[in-house]
């Protein structure tokens, strides 16, 4: 049986980094960018097995000051996925300022489905109040998710899939509240694996598939199976198959297929 490749929905990487270097890493990622500036640099790429979203960091005054819906909506032509946005309850930019940033970007996403990779850090009530007013907006991520169990059982019933990095598993029990049918992985690089094995690198999830495997009594190629799964239903349910790289789309045909 075919094996499928290591599957990451939320890393840093600079735009400028060579195809080459990003194919080396012998797995798909998913590459948020923290601005709309960041992913104009990206923007004409033509990576194989990466993907560069478009965000705005709810942390950042400069990013949230500078954000300009209709280039956004604009900007979402050229990608299946936005990231990294959300709310950000540490942040100095005004929680409302950040709501009304984000509330624009779920606007567009409404008319223009994409998967969307949300940040919650010390909101995670906040945003899932935000998210709740979409109803069954597919493509709904949550990046590093560390909210209780009832906000997480709350999430899942609103559709949001969650994605696990491995500072995730080694400080917190959230994960292990998360259907597996809703799971995703990330390595949130170079800050939610500055923990984890070398090589620290995108793509690098063996580790989270291996806790997740344990705790489900299940193998780590089961759980990287599951996970293809989950992705693919969150690309079918978004209508966007036709805007990943060519070796993305096999690959979800395939899992489609299995």
């Amino acid at each position: 049986m075919r094996e499928l490749p290591p599957l990451d929905v939320h890393a840093h990487v600079a735009t400028d980094i060579a195809a080459s270097d990003l194919e080396r890493l012998g797995a798909v990622v998913l590459i948020a960018t923290k601005s709309l500036a960041d992913f104009d640099l990206a923007r004409e790429r033509q990576d194989l097995v990466s993907v560069w979203g478009v965000g705005c960091h709810p942390a950042l005054v400069g990013v949230q000051r500078a954000f300009d819906a209709r280039s956004f909506e604009r900007s979402l032509a050229a990608t299946p996925y936005v990231a990294e946005v959300g709310l950000d309850g540490s942040s100095r930019v005004p929680l409302e300022k950040q709501t009304e940033t984000l509330l624009a970007i779920l606007d567009a996403v409404r008319r223009l489905p994409r998967l969307v990779s949300l940040h919650s850090y010390k909101a995670t009530g906040e945003l899932l109040d935000v998210v709740s007013k979409y109803g069954p907006l597919p493509g709904k991520i949550l990046h590093w998710w560390l909210g209780d169990e009832d906000a997480t059982a709350r999430a899942a019933k609103l559709g949001c899939y969650f994605s696990v990095n491995y500072s995730m598993v080694r400080t917190t029990e959230v994960w292990k509240l998360i259907p597996l049918d809703r799971l995703l992985l990330e390595t949130d690089h170079p800050s939610g694996d500055r923990f984890s094995a070398s090589p620290r690198q995108p793509g690098r999830i063996q580790s989270v598939e291996v806790a997740v495997a344990n705790h489900h009594h299940v193998t780590a190629r089961d759980v990287r199976r599951q996970v293809w799964v989950n992705f693919a239903r969150a690309v079918r349910d978004t209508g966007t198959l036709q805007l990943w790289p060519h070796p993305v789309r096999d690959m979800l045909k395939f899992v489609d297929a299995m």
